[in-house]
């Protein structure tokens, strides 16, 4: 269409999903757009806590920077009756060789990164540009903004947010419930006897109580993230002083969308509830941010429509116990990103993007089980199941074997595509599960490797957008390719893509011989999951070139 702004990929959103999709796209040389309706970046954000998952994949994105140096080690959860502890988690590395720290950080400042990574790729994002409508065809997408522009993308990725204006353009429906629970949060500057090493919870018949340390650029150590289920602050919904007080200053979220409450009944509420829950003396010395929110639980049915694709909270929302939300979208654009990037070159089929949902929204699926129930326990009222989360599930978490099944599972470590299309069988499955071996689909651990100059390096850190081919020691001389002798001139890329898949251009992965001694060849994805495994590495060239045909392994 004359006069659009025409790009390669258009994403709308510029959150962490959306700014973790750009940086991969761009990793691969995909031109690229961002825009969101926001003016400027969010200061600050609900979620604050980065799981090992997403600091690889942070890492691997070239987004960690400084994050950890800049984050709070606060891994272990303490949970209080009164002042009397009655359990204490430990959350951390479960032992899977991972690449990156768990972090308590802001989601502003994982954003910040984000922004700093991207526009080293290039890409700056284009704030204040709502988009307002969209058109696609056979060949794209046209994308209306709200200044009157046109954006002319061949693809198009909506990663803004429960509310979607992307999927609810292309009429993908996401059906869910907002509960009624109504939940208060707060960045405070607190005087109070609190350990600040960990995390502390505290559960009372009027409601849970959360409070965690906070990274603090002032250095004073007192700044903390408080959340409290508080269904009574319901009928502090007006003002009661009056007019004057109707125009009372509003708390709001990180999105600039108003509360119900003012910021001065939050903090008077919390004023309240501090003291109460604890039992402990609390006096609040400065505010920095006051919200409140009420859960949404929504699911979309597809995560495609044409040249159309929703990521992250579009996707799916939940509550946010357990840091699941900005956990799942850095996935979600992870996964996502390398697949977009090969069709939009041209070096794969289009079906291969179907593999996008098949993979991912199965997880969605859990996670927003895991998180409801979760819920569940936090906001239980009546005797039953007070005296259930009280009595026996408190007292069950204090076993090891549940500590380090509760920190595999928030960690998203576990997360396996094997029984996807670019997955294994069932047969299969079982007999890796029984050898103890990685399975086609899950996750590599960060292996210490050897390139082929010979420099020590690890896994993990030589993805970031790529794919690496894992040899034996015995077939790892320097220069070697699939399947040639040591020491032979390479015979070629590793995976080209047959007539009639694409434009015929190679997609080679990085070549590391295995330090652990292991006799077999892998081919690892670019998102760190296992794609092939077999004792000839010269099979990887043909196994892949039909994956990038058919966008299917079986």
């Amino acid at each position: 269409m004359a006069g659009d702004e025409v790009t390669d990929v258009l994403v709308v959103g510029a959150g962490p999903t959306g700014l973790a999709l750009a940086c991969g796209l761009r990793l691969q040389g995909v031109g690229v757009r961002v825009i969101d309706r926001m003016r400027a970046p969010a200061t600050t954000s609900r979620a604050n806590f980065v799981h090992v998952r997403g600091s690889e994949v942070l890492d691997r994105l070239g987004a960690l920077g400084d994050l950890p140096e800049r984050s709070v080690r606060a891994m272990r959860i303490t949970t209080y009756l009164g002042d009397r502890p009655m359990m204490r988690i430990r959350f951390g590395d479960p032992g899977l060789r991972t690449a990156a720290p768990p972090m308590v950080v802001s989601q502003a400042l994982v954003e910040a990164e984000l922004r700093r990574r991207l526009a080293e790729l290039g890409v700056v994002p284009e704030w204040g540009a709502p988009l307002t409508g969209l058109v696609q065809d056979d060949g794209g997408v046209t994308a209306e903004l709200g200044d009157g522009r046109t954006v002319r993308a061949r693809w198009l990725v909506g990663c803004d947010g429960t509310g979607s204006a992307v999927r609810k353009a292309v009429g993908i429906n996401a059906p869910g419930v907002r509960l009624s629970e109504r939940f208060l949060l707060a960045d405070l500057r607190l005087d109070w006897d609190l350990d600040r090493t960990g995390t502390s919870g505290w559960v009372h018949p009027t409601g849970m109580l959360g409070a965690m340390p906070m990274p603090d650029d002032e250095g004073r150590g007192d700044l903390w993230r408080l959340i409290a289920y508080d269904p009574g602050s319901a009928e502090l919904e007006e003002p009661a002083d009056g007019p004057e007080a109707a125009e009372a200053p509003r708390a709001a979220d990180a999105y600039g969308r108003r509360s119900r409450l003012t910021e001065v009944q939050i903090l008077d509420r919390f004023r309240t509830i501090l003291p109460e829950r604890t039992g402990r003396d609390v006096r609040v010395l400065g505010t920095e941010w006051l919200s409140e929110f009420t859960i949404h639980r929504r699911l979309a049915d597809r995560y495609r429509h044409g040249r159309v694709l929703i990521a992250g909270d579009a996707a799916h929302a939940h509550a946010p116990f357990g840091g699941q939300g900005m956990l799942t979208g850095l996935g979600d654009a992870e996964n996502l990103a390398w697949k977009l990037a090969l069709v939009t070159r041209g070096r794969a089929a289009d079906s291969l993007l179907d593999t996008y949902e098949a993979e991912r929204r199965p997880l969605a699926t859990d996670v927003l089980r895991g998180t409801a129930n979760v819920t569940r326990i936090n906001v239980a009222t009546s005797p039953v199941g007070r005296f259930l989360r009280d009595q026996v599930l408190i007292r069950l978490f204090n076993r090891p074997w549940i500590q380090r099944w509760a920190t595999f599972t928030t960690s998203q470590l576990w997360v396996s595509y094997w029984s996807g299309p670019l997955g294994v069988g069932a047969a299969e499955r079982v007999a890796a599960r029984i050898g103890r071996r990685t399975c086609v689909g899950d996750r590599v651990p960060n292996l210490d490797c050897t390139r082929t100059d010979g420099t020590p390096t690890c896994l993990h850190s030589e993805l970031g957008g790529r794919w690496a081919l894992l040899v034996p020691p015995s077939d790892g001389a320097a220069g070697a390719g699939p399947g040639d002798e040591p020491g032979a001139e390479p015979s070629g890329p590793v995976g080209e893509v047959p007539a009639g898949a694409g434009a015929g251009v190679a997609v080679e992965p990085t070549r590391l011989t295995r330090a652990d001694g292991v006799a077999e060849a892998w081919l690892v994805r670019p998102d760190g999951h296992l794609a092939w495994r077999g004792t000839d590495a010269a099979s990887a060239a043909p196994w892949l070139a039909g994956l990038l045909r058919t966008g299917r392994a079986r």
